[in-house]
């Protein structure tokens, strides 16, 4: 709303005279900027949320497709090439940055810088509280940019490869591609890891 140069000097006259129009002023530039903030927050979840859904699609299609056609051990081969790419095209295609992290890493480049790890350890809090995982997310405005986290659910799919009993096939080639692993031992309905990012612009 914008005020003539007229209105403007009446509008002042009457905030000296009576002060209810000063507290009239202040609530409704709040709730406009207020408002304002919700609908670019709204925009910047919803742009997250979509984003983590076309990784999470693009990824389970080919470790899926991998499965079928050389089980576990492509799988781990398909993943070690194709989640960093999709990730990649991803992040340049809507300006942004995307990955997975956890706090039991099996490719090094996905370790959790110290927001993540807080958040991380927030969802399993919030777990053992009775949230589902699938609805787990949080995000937040920081220094690096607005942030978004998805939580990523133990499913039957994943325990080829990150369960508690692997194949000698399996631990060879995880030894060959990853070997610092940490990212087994899961059981399904754990919280394998989370969805990651950063929103700059």
């Amino acid at each position: 709303m914008f005020l003539k140069k007229a209105q403007v000097k009446n509008f002042i006259r009457n905030v000296a005279v009576y002060p209810i129009y000063g507290v009239l002023f202040c609530l409704l530039t709040s709730f406009s900027a207020s408002s304002e903030t919700a609908t670019e927050v709204d925009l910047r979840v919803n742009k997250s949320r979509a984003t983590v859904k076309t990784f999470a699609g693009k990824l389970v299609k080919e470790l899926k497709q991998a499965l079928e056609e050389g089980g576990p051990v492509k799988a781990i081969k398909v993943c070690n090439i194709e989640a960093p790419q999709i990730a990649g095209e991803l992040s340049e295609q809507h300006k942004l940055r995307i990955g997975r992290t956890s706090l039991k890493i099996r490719n090094p480049n996905n370790e959790a810088d110290a927001w993540e790890q807080a958040v991380l350890q927030q969802f399993e809090q919030r777990k053992l509280q009775g949230e589902d995982i699938a609805t787990l997310e949080y995000f937040e405005e920081t220094e690096k940019g607005f942030r978004y986290m998805k939580a990523i659910p133990t499913k039957g799919l994943c325990l080829a490869c990150h369960g508690e009993a692997l194949s000698e096939s399996v631990k060879t080639t995880l030894t060959e591609y990853y070997p610092n692993d940490k990212a087994t031992g899961f059981k399904t309905g754990d919280i394998r890891g989370a969805f990651t990012l950063i929103q700059k612009d």
